[in-house]
């Protein structure tokens, strides 16, 4: 099974480009950030011929999450437990071909540290921190992927230097990503790429639209696979599709992506 992540930074101006992904790389599940429509918006008949079965949760202009498998999706779950108030449209969870768990979630940027969305980041992470702990109680085939808004460690960012205590690598967020590291959860990428012993800069997954960033490889490693130990076992390989980060009126996101080896 081959599972996918990417913040398509709205699913209607990438149309062409998801598609194009689709055909040529073949995922079999694809957990997508930032569509940036409402349901209806959503374009689930072209994705739907693609031989994909869609599940979605939707807001206007802004965020939104979406699940595609082409197994069954049952038991979706389209908030995340730990704030009632909170309407944002950043996490979608679902069991695929009946036995896989699988959850898209968009964290909160954050704008700029010590901001009040800033401690919105934290307080989420937090709730996925006390969601997540429940998850794996199950000790089910479980994959978390999304875009987490946080560069984990210093290699995972082009120049360090740039970036002392700046937003995406404050200690508090790096805290918070660790955290879900610490209840078992495993960095598919770096279960395979260890940071030491590769070159981390063909693993960024975003670049910044301005400054030729992607053409200097300026770039930061912020989407993540999060495997279950469960998962972990059954891991095959992982990657980064940077190539479609240079695609015409691109995301500014790359899929990442895992296979594992199911029964």
């Amino acid at each position: 099974m081959k599972i996918a992540s990417w913040n398509i930074n709205s699913v209607r101006a990438r149309l062409e480009n998801l598609a194009t992904w689709l055909r040529e790389t073949e995922p079999d599940v694809v957990l997508l950030q930032e569509t940036k429509c409402i349901e209806d918006q959503f374009p689930r008949e072209a994705l739907e011929d693609l031989g994909y079965t869609v599940a979605v949760k939707g807001q206007k202009s802004y965020n939104g999450v979406a699940i595609l498998s082409k197994f069954s999706i049952e038991d979706v779950v389209t908030h995340l437990p730990g704030d009632l108030e909170d309407l944002e449209a950043r996490y979608i969870e679902a069991v695929v071909g009946g036995k896989t768990r699988v959850a898209s979630l968009y964290v909160p940027n954050g704008q700029d540290v010590g901001t009040e969305k800033y401690l919105y980041k934290l307080r989420f992470f937090k709730r996925l921190y006390d969601h997540f702990q429940r998850l794996l109680s199950h000790r089910e085939t479980l994959i978390v992927g999304g875009d987490y808004n946080v560069a984990p460690a210093d290699s995972d960012v082009y120049d360090p230097s740039l970036f002392q205590s700046r937003l995406l690598v404050s200690p508090e967020e790096r805290a918070g990503f660790r955290s879900l590291l610490n209840l078992g959860l495993v960095d598919a990428i770096r279960a395979l790429y260890p940071e030491h012993n590769v070159d981390n800069s063909t693993l960024y997954t975003w670049w910044d639209y301005r400054q030729g960033s992607f053409a200097k490889n300026n770039g930061l490693r912020i989407d993540h696979l999060l495997l279950s130990p469960e998962a972990t076992d059954k891991l095959s390989s992982a990657g980064v599709d940077r190539v479609f980060r240079g695609q015409l009126k691109p995301s500014d996101h790359a899929p990442v992506w895992c296979t594992l080896n199911m029964p």
